[in-house]
This record gives structure tokens, C-alpha cells and sequence, in this order.
């Protein structure tokens, strides 16, 4: 999105990904819009590989994709019985053992998990369709601001699967449990309006601002202090899986963190 970071040249082009650097903002490009950015196993890697490539200086990562289309979910080449080339077909992924199953779906979810890190926040800037495995890729991310032309929708169940890239947890987590169990089992369309009134957007705004207000976004939350962000997004995080008093214990406990850094008693 910056084009110092275009100037520098990416770290990663590969797969369908392309990750650029601009200081403390990282971009993450989907660039196959001629197949609204399906996904593969491959791309799932390319992402995999731009999370642990992100220099130590990155705060904020935008993750878009170029085209129409935010992304359409998975090549439909992976429902075809040869699937992709080199990569295991479906029907050679049920045919084997339960530990390998269980090892390539976890290897793909690994490019669905960085964007949760304390030490990130991540923003999804999304327009058109984001479908399947690109919906959960947008529920990935800390963050979600769409075009008024969005499109989600969680398709799995309608092809006899179930949404496995780590989405059904941040799905519950912001719409709750009955609207997310509808929106999965009916596969409709979720519009830019019921997402950012629900909570599963951020906000909403036209698609030609989309890249702009995402930009304005990244430069508010870069304005706080790291460290004082990081101790706040991992207090939030966890606040769910704690109970009142355990979220009062963990408070405490990350202000003595900050208090003593600020006095410069700090480990």
C-alpha cells in the first residue's frame, strides 16, 4: 500500500503472496485477482512463510488482495479427484492415517494463526466476495474493515465439509454462537451492513476509500506505545477464556508490568 515499501521491493513474491515492508507496517497481498484469489495449499505456505518473515520492526500488518475480490476461497481445482499438482488430493487425504490427516490440516491452519500474535495487529481490508477459506482468512485478523460491496459467506457446510482454517472460533467470538451456526449451516451472503452491525466488521466504506481508510487505521494504532498495545491486546484476547476474577488478576498483574517499565524498572 506504501510505495516505499514497492520501492524496496518485496520480501516475499511467491504463490499468489507477496508481503512488502514500509517500517513498522507490513502489506500482504493476495495477487491472483484472475481467480479472485482462490486458495491452495501453496498460497497457504506463502502466508505461512510471510508471517515468519516479518522483521521485528513490523506493528501493524494489512492484509488485502488486489481485484474485485477480497478471495473467493478455495480452487475449485482441490474438489477435482487429482487435485492439485504435487499436493495430496482430497480423496488421498481421507484414504490415509488418522495422524496424517490430522498433520496436513494442521499445516494448513499454521497460515490462518500468525495474525493473532501479541506482538502484531492486523487489520483485513476487504472488498467483494470473501468466501470460505477467504472468509476465514478475513476472521483471521484482529481486525476487519470492508467495501460496501462485501460479500462473506461460509460455503463448507453446503459442500459437506466443515470450515477448518481456525475460523469458526473468532466467527462465534463476534457474532455469537446462533448467528454463527445460521450464517455457516445456510451459506448465505453476509453484507457490508449486518457485518459491521454484528461486530464482524470494524466499519464499512466505499470501495474506492477502501485502501485509505485502512492506511488511516494503521496510523492511529501505530500512535500508541508498543508495548502498552501489546499488553492490551493479550489482556483482551484472553478475556474470554477467563473468568471476571481471573481477568482482574491478569489486569493487575500487566499493569505492575507497565508501571515498573514506565518508572524504568523494568527487566
Amino acid at each position: 500500500m506504501a510505495s516505499s515499501a514497492q520501492d524496496l521491493g518485496p520480501v516475499l513474491d511467491k504463490d499468489g503472496v507477496r508481503l512488502t515492508v514500509d517500517d513498522a507496517i507490513a502489506t500482504v497481498t493476495l495477487t491472483n485477482p484472475t481467480k479472485r484469489n482462490a486458495q491452495s495449499p501453496a498460497l497457504w505456505r506463502a502466508l505461512t512463510e510471510a508471517g515468519r518473515l516479518l522483521p521485528g520492526s513490523v506493528r501493524v500488518v494489512v492484509l488485502r488482495g488486489e481485484g474485485k475480490s477480497f478471495s473467493a476461497g478455495l480452487d475449485r481445482q482441490a474438489f477435482t479427484p487429482e487435485g492439485f499438482d504435487g499436493e495430496p488430493s482430497f480423496v488421498d487425504l481421507a484414504r490415509g492415517g488418522d495422524a496424517e490427516l490430522d498433520a496436513t490440516i494442521a499445516e494448513y491452519q499454521e497460515a490462518f494463526t500468525w495474525w493473532r500474535r501479541s506482538d502484531i495487529v492486523s487489520i483485513a481490508a476487504v472488498q467483494g466476495h470473501a468466501i470460505g477459506a477467504g472468509f476465514q482468512l478475513a476472521l483471521a485478523c484482529d481486525l476487519r474493515v470492508v467495501a460496501d460491496d462485501v460479500q462473506f459467506a461460509m460455503r463448507e457446510t453446503s459442500l459437506g465439509l466443515v470450515p477448518d482454517l481456525t475460523g469458526t472460533h473468532p466467527l462465534v467470538g463476534l457474532v455469537g454462537y446462533a448467528r454463527a451456526l445460521e450464517i455457516c449451516a445456510t451459506g448465505r451472503f453476509v453484507t457490508a451492513e449486518e457485518s459491521v452491525h454484528t461486530g464482524l466488521a470494524n466499519l464499512a466504506v466505499p470501495a474506492a476509500d477502501l485502501d485509505a481508510t485502512v492506511r488511516d487505521l494503521a496510523g492511529a494504532l501505530l500512535a500508541a506505545p508498543r508495548d502498552a498495545l501489546i499488553e492490551t491486546k493479550a489482556l483482551l484476547r484472553g478475556a474470554q477464556d477467563r473468568t471476571y476474577a481471573e481477568q482482574r488478576v491478569a489486569e493487575r498483574a500487566a499493569q505492575a508490568r507497565r508501571l515498573r517499565d514506565l518508572a524504568g524498572l523494568g527487566e
